[in-house]
């Protein structure tokens, strides 16, 4: 069975060629179908400088993922992360911008950079461990070119999409929270208001003035409302920050200030590093074990990540799906594999590309867009450090707010729709992984539909999801059986 991929269509590209094409369209919007998806160039500029500022973070956070030491007791040098990193990040969603059209950004996944550092490279070196992105990468590609990465995307229910979407939201504004300073880990309750049930420091009630401000320039229908809640906050966190105001250890991502130079070259010393061999230690079955874990966290989160994020584009179908994806999806899997051979780790697509998606990004103009901001960091890595991490959140929060609002489209009163859609929203920021949320939604749909005797409905890939995420809550314990450790 092969499914058919056409590109995303809107009302206007459906009326035929004598209405959609009007006369003196650049060549920038006949290539991109700026005019046919509703946008314009300067939205899509927009929402593309906004998804890299949303994104920068990743330049300084992986690096310090992976600073750990391999089982030989070598390390990756901090320079030639950040290079990696920004090298990785704009190769990729170039890619995405100018072959897959849509407005998707993508960089280092944390979730594999996180699976990389703490269980790969305790057993292998680092040029092995990045050989095993690439492997995953490959496996990703292999079940794009079948059909099957899309198949699974469009045989998830619509409810499950919106729940997906909603989950998300909540996932990332939990993020925003937490490393703005706001929400901290407690000392007798797992989550606090600050540090001790109160706030404390200037930049987490910047972070809470920058927020507020975005919310009102939105309620008052502002264009651009994000990127000027952004710049403004920025701005004012330079000014106190050079005052002497606030105490720069105060920052949780260092202060917003440049440390000489601002241009720098970049270090391509771990480009090429890549390792096939030397598995024998470890086991066959402990490197099957390692490339499925990958599988897993770059597949699902970014199967999750493109629903969200499609949706709120309007690139979906009124079914949810996502059609004419494909070639994203194999851009996206690709990414893996890209990722290993630079020496950054697997590129998987962004939840932050929703904050493009949300200043009215709708074409891949806006991934190139964030694609050369993220070549230009190669030549001015230290610019990276000026935008606050308090400030930066703000978005993450605005943006999960707009996306809770799927729960419009929900039934709430049929219980095999309410419940997989509650597991798979509230689960995702309550165990801090998108996939885990993804998997009981399957997990709950299928089994409420099975109780109601209506596994007709259910369909075959549903079934084969919901056997995947059963083995993937059961890893440890299957693990155990076949002595993988």
């Amino acid at each position: 069975m092969t499914q058919q991929s056409v590109e995303p269509r809107t009302t206007a590209e459906d009326a035929g060629e004598g209405t959609r094409v009007p006369a003196g369209r650049s060549w920038l919007d006949r290539y991109f179908h700026i005019s046919g998806r509703g946008s314009t160039v300067a939205r899509e500029v927009r929402g593309g400088i906004t998804t890299f500022m949303a994104m920068a973070y990743i330049l300084l956070l992986n690096p310090l993922i992976l600073s750990g030491k391999d089982a030989a007791g070598d390390t990756l040098g901090q320079k030639a992360l950040i290079t990696a990193t920004a090298f990785a990040a704009a190769l990729t969603t170039l890619l995405m911008g100018f072959v897959g059209k849509v407005p998707l950004a993508l960089a280092a996944g944390l979730s594999v950079s996180g699976v990389l550092s703490s269980q790969v490279a305790p057993n292998m070196t680092w040029p092995q461990a990045m050989g095993m992105c690439v492997l995953y990468g490959v496996v990703i590609m292999l079940l794009v070119v079948t059909g099957l990465r899309e198949m699974i995307m469009n045989a998830i229910p619509l409810a499950l999409k919106h729940g997906i979407t909603m989950g998300i939201g909540l996932f990332i504004a939990l993020i925003g929270f937490y490393k703005s300073g706001f929400v901290h880990q407690g000392k007798a309750t797992p989550v606090s208001l600050g540090p001790a049930g109160e706030l404390a420091g200037w930049p987490v009630l910047l972070f809470a003035g920058t927020l507020l401000l975005i919310f009102m320039l939105q309620a008052r229908n502002i264009p651009g409302a994000i990127l000027i809640g952004i710049v403004s906050g920025t701005v004012v966190a330079a000014v106190l920050n050079g005052l002497g105001v606030i105490d720069p250890k105060q920052w949780a991502g260092g202060a917003p200030e440049l440390h000489g130079s601002a241009l720098s070259m970049p270090d391509f010393s771990l480009f090429g590093h890549v390792e096939f061999g030397g598995w024998g230690e470890v086991g066959a079955m402990t490197v099957g074990m390692i490339v499925f874990t990958l599988v897993l966290a770059g597949f699902f989160d970014a199967m999750a990540t493109i629903i969200g994020v499609g949706t709120e584009a309007k690139l979906a179908d009124d079914k949810g799906r996502m059609p004419g994806l494909s070639k994203a999806l194999f851009i996206d899997g690709a990414g893996g594999a890209i990722g290993g051979v630079a020496g950054g780790s697997g590129q998987t697509v962004f939840i932050e590309s929703a904050t493009g998606v949300g200043e009215g990004a709708r074409t891949g103009l806006a991934s190139v867009v964030t694609g050369l901001f993220f070549a230009a960091c190669l030549f001015f890595t230290p610019l990276t450090a000026i935008v606050p991490q308090e400030v930066a959140s703000a978005a993450l929060v605005v943006i999960g707010a707009m996306m809770l609002m799927n729960a419009r489209h929900v039934d709430w009163a049929d219980r095999a729709t309410a419940i997989p859609v509650f597991l798979t929203v509230v689960l995702m920021p309550f165990t801090y992984t998108i996939t885990t949320g993804v998997a009981a939604g399957v997990i709950s749909y299928t089994a409420i539909k099975t109780a109601q005797g209506r596994g007709r409905e259910i369909g075959a890939f549903m079934w084969g999801l919901t056997a995947v995420f059963l083995v993937y809550f059961a890893l440890h314990p299957i693990e155990g059986w076949l002595g993988v450790h």
